[in-house]
């Protein structure tokens, strides 16, 4: 017994001194923390590879931050930190960002029907079927209006027909996206863009804004900022001491399934890990994560042409891309998958404990927990067992297959330790804290 507290000691200060804490760069200037790729044991001559490639696929910038701080920073051609390119539709993920904090401060709830912002009318529906249509069918492209129509980005109310009733299908439909601009707008009695400058560049130091080109808004800014709004999203809407989105319920339903047509997508975000997905244009439902060689745990802005943030709350990651569309039919799913077949393929060492390859399959959350910890190993069955901080061990369980839950609201705060175990092989120590 004197021997495992003694381990148990020593996993401590292992966990103390590996730990780390987010770092924030400034809201003012050009400075930004880096580490060295080497500190994740990755090989320079394949972060070559890596860069080889995204150049290949007409990318523009590319970055990686790893808590917080700077590991990987690429620009290609002409393009610097400086310059300033679109983000489509990775875009959505900030229309969804600002209605949570609109909700937040009381100006609208997701619940409320769109005709209470956007008067009634504003579609080809009848008054039924149109009433039925809320601000959340917005968020979660289910609100039933037809996107096989001549053009899906017009939002003239001829254009935006009856198909089903909302919440009943699933289409990515870009026209009542673009309206939840003008619900936010109606809502705060002020543009889209005057509200993000007080509410979420302010804190963050982000640049950038919304263009209307044709029936579209496009955000537009430069690479830095795109990676600013990521750290933001891994913080769970907190900017260093500042939390932005005080409202945590919303911002956990904006990255978890936000209904059951399509298990990958919340409120505009693309989620990975989930046991089935579709697709834009096409009401097939595929089996399978959205991204096999990605995070379990990865949530994605996707845009065309491959502008993409990607967000690894297991393992404090953000990854952005800008740029054109990559030769081939890369767009974006398959470009995504890629870049994270290379970046898999970096590591030196596969047994050093910082390496992304090493983490990838284990997903364990919420830490802190609360009422009940998950846990998450791609497909495979696993043994899970907890101990508290003096060694005893408090609950286990045997048989797990690819998610588990330990129930924890009766236990008492503190630190505890998860021992995974798979094939009778100990495949991972990870400290747990809970917190009611």
């Amino acid at each position: 017994m004197r021997k495992f507290i003694l381990f148990i000691h020593l996993l401590i200060i292992s966990f103390s001194s590996s730990a780390q804490t987010l770092y924030f760069p400034p809201t003012t200037g050009t400075i930004w923390d880096t580490i060295a790729p080497s500190s994740l044991d990755w090989c320079p001559d394949r972060i070559d590879s890596l860069y080889d490639y995204l150049e290949g696929a007409n990318s523009k910038a590319f970055i990686v931050l790893k808590d917080g701080k700077i590991v990987l920073e690429k620009y290609f051609g002409t393009f610097t930190k400086d310059s300033v390119w679109y983000w489509a539709s990775a875009g959505k993920t900030i229309t969804s960002f600002m209605t949570g904090i609109a909700q937040q401060e009381n100006f609208l709830t997701i619940n409320d029907t769109t005709s209470k912002y956007l008067g009634l009318g504003w579609t080809d529906c009848t008054l039924a079927q149109e009433n039925n249509i809320t601000i959340k069918n917005q968020l979660t492209m289910t609100s039933g209006l037809d996107d096989s129509v001549a053009d899906s980005h017009c939002t003239i109310d001829t254009c935006l027909q009856y198909k089903a009733d909302a919440d009943t299908r699933w289409a990515y439909h870009n026209a009542p996206y673009t309206l939840l601009d003008d619900v936010i707008s109606s809502a705060t009695s002020q543009t889209l863009n005057s509200y993000i400058n007080q509410k979420l560049k302010l804190p963050t130091g982000m640049n950038g804004a919304f263009y209307k080109l044709d029936f579209d808004n496009l955000f537009i800014s430069t690479p830095r900022s795109m990676a600013r709004f990521g750290l933001l999203i891994l913080n769970k809407g907190k900017w260093n001491s500042t939390q932005v989105m005080t409202d945590s319920n919303y911002f956990n339903q904006m990255v978890n399934t936000s209904q059951q047509l399509n298990k990958s997508y919340g409120y505009l975000w693309w989620l990975n890990g989930k046991s089935s997905y579709m697709v834009p244009t096409v009401q097939t439902i595929f089996n399978g994560k959205l991204l096999p060689s990605a995070p379990y745990d990865l949530i994605a802005a996707l845009g065309k042409n491959g502008q993409i943030i990607n967000i690894i709350p297991s393992q404090n990651i953000v990854l952005i891309r800008m740029g054109n569309a990559p030769n081939g039919n890369e767009v974006p799913f398959m470009m995504n998958d890629t870049i994270w077949q290379k970046i898999n393929r970096l590591v030196c060492n596969s047994t050093a404990t910082n390496a992304i390859k090493q983490e990838k399959n284990i997903v364990i959350y919420p830490n802190p927990a609360n009422e009940n910890i998950s846990i998450q190993y791609e497909n495979l069955y696993f043994d899970i067992e907890l101990f508290d901080i003096i060694g005893n061990k408090i609950t286990s369980k045997s048989s797990c297959f690819n998610s588990e839950k330990i129930n924890t609201k009766d236990f008492k705060n503190g630190i505890y330790f998860l021992r995974i175990i798979s094939d009778k092989k100990v495949i991972g120590y990870k400290k747990i804290i809970i917190s009611h």
